[in-house]
């Protein structure tokens, strides 16, 4: 008991003891600490004094210099040579990390001689000049030598860019050369969408940075007018060079000959291109004797065109040219301290400079562009910037009580109160069955002036009306329709270009409503976010021109890429809306595009989109030499039984897919047939009476009052009365009560 007590003393004991000497314990442990450090440095200087030969003094260091060489070597046989194993070796400093250099280097490769060279010349024009450069280019171009192969001419509006620019052709044996003639406009052109093709190829992540390099080179010849722009910073030929720029991007830099040039008014451009073609033409020879198409940077030489190292370049190498500026700057250290200074002040507050600023945007159609040449000259009135307004020949048929369009028998529009009119001549398409070919402008995003709505609004009516007024003196005139006509009742908004491109669309639509003025907007579904945000509008139309995505390729030539993609989404943007709108299928029959054995593939689309009216109408030939430019002639106008044959096949592959539609009126003189839903417009009368009847004429004051109450409505609202009899699907759709006439306005009877 006594050890265990004891044994519970011990701590106490040491915690005393610790207390008491503890200043004595600490001293000495730093005394000892301090010892055998000082032994162990004194050690390691020893060592190394042992290793180290003894240092001179300057006296010592001064006879030894003075020495004769023969000195040093008879003293030197006064030693022995002493082994070298015994010799001991000093220590080799710590290796740091190894530092690696590397040099780009070259591969210089021998150029072969290639089987076959077909040379494609590609062109854009809007008076047709460039089109006989070109022609008169694949004449020089023909060779005697059977490997040159016979040049092929192509139009840059008449082609799809992906064929050529995206993924160059393929065939065996045969390899590519491209020249391109690019005109200069100060418009928006095709030409302007054709080069943001070639700049989105490049851009394109999914696409090689160069998809164009098996080409074997390609050549640029611009064509402009110096008296227009001095220079090509000011415009000349601006638009060849970007053309070149990108061209050398998508082909690695495989330029076969220099940028060539044209003054149309100055200069002989038939001369200074036979010049530049006969140089084309020798770098295509050398090319098939294996000689290449130059020394130096591989492809093209140094030569430095076409802004190859613009802004755009410089940003993407900045970081690397930095970099390498840095470690030449650390290799050599002959600076003084006196020549360094304080790291550049950066203002990060500071905007970029107003030189780099994007450039104001410009007016879609300038009063000094050929496009608003030509559309004037087509009877238009151009609107501000991008608007226009222009009578139709059903207005000039109406007034003279010679009947109207199919709008008339199909929903009640008189012709004489229609004002036809767009908001934007842009569109995103060019289809083959356009009047307008080449006339309008075109692009994918609206990059133009925009008009306030209420200038567009004033500005369409006064031309409207100007135009009406130019009629009076027309023979045959009735004056009662006059005097109506100068009272707008409806606006159908379809002239040309995309009216739902325009940003300001929905008030454009409230100011007419505001004046009770009824609308129609016409769309090509390549717009699904405009669309989706459209707002009220009397009748709907989406122009369905094929039913597939080649078919659609064929015939409208879209310009987005995306095109069918964005199509089907505006399908599905139409089956939300046909609880708030009247949709409208606008289907237009081309004989070789569209006609035949599509009716399967169009009612696949009705039953997406479940719009509330199919119209299927035959094209209208325009007659031009644009037109047949396009592939589209006579041959390509169906007669109407073909188009009714159409329309019966597409009813009965409706029917087989569960949708009740039918034929609801007719106008054979348009070549027009209207397919409309029998569970919406298949209805009895409200008058009364047990036969259900064909009810597609809108109630126009229904429904502006339906939009006036600020409820929501739907288009069941405001459905009209019944479609008169000579309307219905046999009767010809030809308003009895008008007078028709032949071609030279003599009384003209049809039956039916």
């Amino acid at each position: 008991m006594m050890g265990v007590s004891r044994m519970l003393e011990l701590p106490e004991e040491l915690l005393y003891l610790w207390h008491s000497h503890r200043t004595e314990v600490l001293l000495s442990a730093g005394i000892l600490y301090a010892i055998v450090r000082l032994t162990l440095q004194w050690r390691r200087q020893k060592g190394r004094g042992i290793l180290t030969p003894p240092v001179l003094t300057p006296v010592d260091e001064k006879d030894a210099a003075t020495l004769p060489i023969k000195a040093h070597l008879v003293k030197a046989e006064h030693f022995k040579a002493i082994p070298a194993s015994n010799v001991l070796k000093p220590a080799r400093p710590k290796a740091g990390p190894k530092r690696v250099t590397g040099k780009k280097t070259k591969t210089i490769q021998e150029a072969t001689a290639i089987e076959n060279i077909q040379p494609l010349i590609f062109y854009f024009t809007l008076g047709g000049s460039t089109k006989a450069y070109a022609e008169s280019l694949a004449t020089l171009l023909e060779d005697d030598d059977p490997r040159l192969l016979q040049p092929e001419v192509h139009d840059l509006t008449q082609i799809d860019h992906d064929d050529f620019f995206v993924s160059p052709p393929k065939q065996k044996g045969t390899s590519y050369f491209y020249v391109l003639l690019i005109p200069s406009y100060n418009i928006d052109t095709e030409l302007h969408n054709f080069i943001s093709n070639l700049d989105e190829t490049h851009h394109d992540f999914r696409i090689d940075t160069a998809p164009l390099s098996t080409l074997v080179g390609y050549a640029v010849f611009g064509v402009g007018d110096k008296e227009g722009w001095t220079t090509e910073e000011e415009g000349y030929c601006s638009q060849a060079v970007e053309v070149d720029k990108w061209m050398a991007r998508l082909t690695a830099r495989k330029r076969g000959f220099p940028l060539g040039t044209g003054d149309t008014k100055g200069g002989n451009v038939e001369g200074v291109m036979g010049e530049w073609g006969q140089g084309v033409k020798a770098v295509m020879a050398d090319v098939l004797e294996g000689k290449g198409l130059g020394v130096g940077v591989p492809g093209s030489g140094e030569a430095v065109e076409s802004d190859d190292e613009d802004e755009e370049q410089a940003q993407d190498t900045g970081d690397t040219q930095i970099a390498r500026s840095a470690r030449k700057k650390r290799r050599s250290g002959g600076d003084d301290l006196e020549d360094l200074k304080a790291p550049i002040p950066v203002d990060f507050t500071t905007t970029r400079p107003s030189s780099n600023l994007p450039p104001p945007p410009k007016p879609m159609v300038p009063e000094s562009s050929p496009t608003y040449t030509s559309l004037t000259k087509q009877g238009y009135t151009i609107v501000g910037s991008h608007s226009g307004v222009k009578i139709c020949r059903w207005t000039k048929s109406a007034l003279r009580g010679r009947g109207s369009c199919y709008k008339y028998s199909f929903y009640g529009i008189q012709s004489h109160l229609c004002m036809e009119a767009t908001p934007s001549l842009s569109c995103s398409n060019k289809c083959v069955f356009c009047w307008r070919h080449g006339t309008n402008p075109v692009g994918t995003t609206w990059r133009w002036e925009v008009d306030p709505p209420d200038m567009v609004f004033k500005g369409m009516k006064e031309g409207h009306y100007k135009k009406i007024k130019m009629l009076k003196g027309v023979p045959g005139v009735r004056a009662e329709r006059f005097q109506e006509a100068m009272s707008i009742r409806h606006c159908a908004l379809s002239l040309v270009g995309e009216p739902i491109f325009y940003p300001h669309i929905n008030e454009l639509l409230a100011m007419l409503h505001r004046e009770h003025i009824s609308s129609f907007l016409v769309c090509n579904a390549q717009h699904p976010d405009q669309l989706r945000a459209l707002g009220p509008v009397t009748q709907l139309y989406v122009s369905i021109d094929a039913s597939n995505k080649d078919s659609l390729r064929r015939i409208d030539r879209p310009l987005h890429r995306d095109f069918w993609e964005r199509f089907q989404s505006c399908m599905d943007i139409l089956r939300e809306k046909r609880f708030t709108h009247r949709t409208v299928f606008r289907l237009t029959l081309v004989k070789g595009f569209n006609l035949e054995e599509e009716a399967e593939g169009y009612a696949d689309l009705v039953q997406k989109a479940l719009p509330s009216f199919v119209e299927v109408k035959g094209v209208t030939y325009c007659g031009t030499s644009t037109a047949a430019g396009a592939g589209l002639s006579m041959q390509n106008v169906p007669f109407y039984d073909e188009v009714k044959a159409f329309v019966l096949a597409l009813e009965a592959a409706l029917a087989r897919r569960g949708l009740d539609y039918g034929i609801g009126a007719e106008h054979a003189h348009s070549c027009c047939i209207l397919l409309a839903d029998r569970t919406r417009f298949f209805k009895v009368p409200k008058e009364g009476g047990e036969a259900k009847k064909w009810r597609t004429i809108i109630d126009y004051p229904a429904f502006f009052r339906c939009l006036e109450s600020g409820k929501s409505f739907g288009p069941e609202d405001y459905v009209g009365a019944p479609t008169p009899e000579w309307a219905l699907w046999g009767n010809g759709g030809f308003d009895p009560r008008d007078e028709r006439v032949d071609r030279k306005g003599r009384p003209k009877v049809v039956e039916i």
